[in-house]
């Protein structure tokens, strides 16, 4: 196993360097200038110049990204252009809100899927399972942006229940910041709710049919028992692996929903630096993205092994 994390670990390295390699060209080939967002009003072309040679735009592509590339080895991602402070002093300021917001849609949509999926498994096609069954449906085709916007009409404006918009820290006031957490939580859970409900309910539907289930059921066992510690745990093997992606996208799910809802996090940093051609902010999220994004591949794949045994990555799986 040891081994098996360590070469995962060496593999990020070349996916790193391919994936800002990708990103600082499609940045540069995307139309817009910084430097005039840079100057603001400032358009004579001797001051654009000058601050294009300051920025070290005016240098070869190549010079540019290895530039930029041996000062993020050294932890330098250096200064957004549009609030000249430093990257990494902004993504450390916006990442606790994306966390949070993450993390709450994570819980609400595992807790949720669970539950619904394996009573939905159990009850075939009872009332509940219809339910859920159209839920999924709808979860998966209604775009969270317009579910977004739903919500803030409905709960928000019309009938005044919860907080349209905005963020309050939870040292400030633990309970207003629940309230304003509530509605983009549930749009950013909504469609992987609904994935994952999908996938709890065909996984357990599948494993209730299996021979160990049957002779779980012969020896006596309780229902409850034979359920929960003997056909869930292996019907939650592919779940994880759609957590685990989940998990690792909730930078690029909190984009729309942050911007929605004017929740200050990492996502709505990334739409503003994206509109301001903001070249350092936008490749150092995208690299922190993909990080989370292998990471969370690579506990997933521990996590095979904790819930089944016969999983190894042992010499002999190689």
């Amino acid at each position: 196993m040891t081994q098996y994390v360590l070469r995962r670990l060496m593999l990020m390295v070349p996916i790193a360097f391919v994936v800002t390699i990708i990103v600082f060209l499609l940045l540069r080939l995307s139309p817009g200038d910084p430097v005039l967002v840079y100057a603001g009003e400032e358009h004579d072309p001797a001051s654009l110049a000058q601050i294009r040679h300051s920025l070290g735009l005016d240098q070869p592509l190549p010079v540019q990204y290895v530039a930029w590339l041996t000062h993020a080895l050294h932890g330098d991602l250096g200064h957004s252009i549009r609030t000249h402070q430093p990257v990494l002093d902004d993504i450390v300021q916006r990442l606790p809100a994306t966390l949070e917001l993450g993390i709450a849609a994570i819980l609400l949509s595992v807790s949720v899927s669970l539950v619904v999926g394996t009573i939905s498994a159990v009850k075939r096609n009872s009332l509940i399972d219809l339910l859920a069954t159209g839920f999924t449906l709808g979860g998966v085709s209604l775009p969270n942006f317009f579910l977004g916007l739903i919500l803030i009409l409905v709960l928000g404006l019309a009938l005044r229940l919860l907080p349209p918009g905005g963020y309050v820290p939870f040292v400030d006031d633990p309970l207003d910041n629940l309230r304003h957490l509530i509605l983009p939580a549930i749009t950013l859970a909504t469609a992987s709710t609904a994935v994952n409900l999908r996938q709890v309910r065909s996984s357990l539907l599948d494993a209730l049919g299996q021979d160990y289930v049957r002779t779980a059921r012969a020896k006596g066992l309780a229902e409850q028992v034979v359920i929960v510690r003997h056909a869930l745990r292996n019907a939650l093997i592919p779940v994880v692996t759609l957590v685990g992606i989940q998990v690792g996208g909730i930078i690029e799910g909190a984009f729309i929903t942050e911007t929605i809802f004017f929740w200050p996090g990492i996502g709505r940093l990334a739409v503003d630096s994206i509109g301001g051609r903001d070249y350092p902010v936008v490749q150092a999220i995208v690299l922190f993205s993909a990080l989370a994004y292998m990471s969370s591949t690579l506990i997933v794949d521990i996590l095979y092994a904790v819930l089944d045994p016969r999983i190894s990555y042992g010499s002999r799986m190689q």
